[in-house]
């Protein structure tokens, strides 16, 4: 058996043990209102899975979760290569990605209702829960940098796009991995709990609240399944795309050396 599958054996193994967990706790409890069982909330799944609302209410939140989590990327890189740049930047910008991290998200939901449509809501609180964290990493990475290898390029007069591409992006590169793998966590997590308090049209948080309040249990559980299993596939999806970009990266490398 090869390492790849002997990977996949053991998150199997894993899976079912936790499986088996949660249905002997079921089963302990022994009240369906409060810990229904594992049989319960998969068939509610599959029910719901059959229906084209399931799939609409999914598709419309990973496009909250999406536009929230590329607009932290793209904004929260700008900004901490300007606060590198130039250090008024960090002096402005410091307090502010201060404040978004020490305030609570449930102060960010409730504030964000009073100034945008619900339907906006999770898509903004997602982009300021990544926002700080990419920022920071991303900082993090192009303080890090060699400043020898800064030296070496001004030496041999590299062009400003050529110190980016061949300098600052490897540089930052496994920083700015980290905070996007972390950072869509965290967008999931907070999108969602956003849904919930918001509660717009076709989003997995209005089902949950509806089940919450109709006390369909196992639909909550069955939701609830829906989100671990989709913020897992996208973090996996995440990982994929770096181990990609940088198995092509030494591949590139190696072909350089040779020539």
């Amino acid at each position: 058996m090869n390492r790849k599958l002997k990977n996949i054996f053991s998150k199997l193994i894993v899976l079912i043990f936790w499986a088996a967990v949660y249905q002997c706790i079921s089963m302990a409890v022994g009240k369906e209102l409060l810990l229904p069982d594992l049989r319960s909330v998969i068939q509610a799944l599959v029910f719901e899975g059959t229906k084209v609302d399931f799939w609409l209410t999914v598709s419309f939140s990973i496009l909250r979760v999406v536009a929230g989590f590329l607009s932290a990327v793209i904004f929260g890189t700008i900004l901490a290569a300007l606060c590198y740049r130039f250090r008024l930047c960090q002096i402005v910008f410091y307090p502010l990605i201060s404040a978004i991290r020490s305030i609570p998200v449930a102060s960010f939901i409730i504030l964000a209702l009073l100034w945008i449509k619900s339907g906006f809501v999770p898509a903004f609180i997602a982009f300021l829960m990544v926002l700080p964290l990419v920022w920071g990493n991303v900082y993090q990475g192009l303080s890090q940098t060699d400043k020898g290898l800064i030296e070496m390029a001004d030496i041999f007069e590299f062009g400003a796009g050529k110190k980016l591409w061949l300098i600052y992006v490897p540089q930052c590169l496994p920083y700015f991995r980290t905070a996007c793998v972390t950072g869509l966590g965290f967008a999931w997590k907070s999108a969602i709990a956003a849904e919930v308090i918001s509660v717009p049209a076709m989003s997995i948080g209005r089902k949950l609240y509806e089940s919450k309040i109709y006390i369909e249990t196992p639909e909550l559980f069955a939701w609830t399944l829906t989100v671990a299993v989709l913020s897992f596939f996208a973090e996996n999806v995440m990982k994929l795309i770096f181990n990609k970009l940088r198995f092509k990266s030494e591949i590139e490398k190696a072909e350089q050396k040779e020539v």
